[in-house]
């Protein structure tokens, strides 16, 4: 019974030493996994101030893209006009001088 005794005290000192070392390989898994939290929470929190600021970016862009637009269509509008007035005015004078020779022939 004494070799049963050692042999029992040797596996009881075996699991002893198991139970420490699962004790400690916990801790540290609590301690690694609370780190990967905090790490990923800033991350997400980085990560949503950069999305943010993204968004306000691109609508700022889409406002001056939609006022250039706007502004590039009452240009084109304004150069039609522009057009018709050259035109009206081109009917006008070339009216005036063939009155003016008209006149000129009487």
């Amino acid at each position: 019974t004494a070799k049963i005794d050692a042999t029992n005290n040797r596996i009881d000192e075996t699991n002893n030493r198991i139970d420490e070392v699962r004790a400690e390989l916990t801790g540290r898994i609590d301690e690694t996994n609370n780190r990967i939290d905090n790490v990923k929470a800033e991350l997400t929190d980085k990560m949503d101030e950069v999305r943010t600021e993204l968004t306000a970016r691109i609508d700022a862009t889409n406002n001056r893209i939609d006022q250039l637009t706007f502004q590039v269509g009452k240009i084109a509008q304004e150069m039609e006009r522009i057009k018709r007035e050259e035109s009206v005015t081109s009917d006008i004078l070339t009216r005036l001088r063939t009155l003016e020779q008209k006149t000129a022939n009487l």
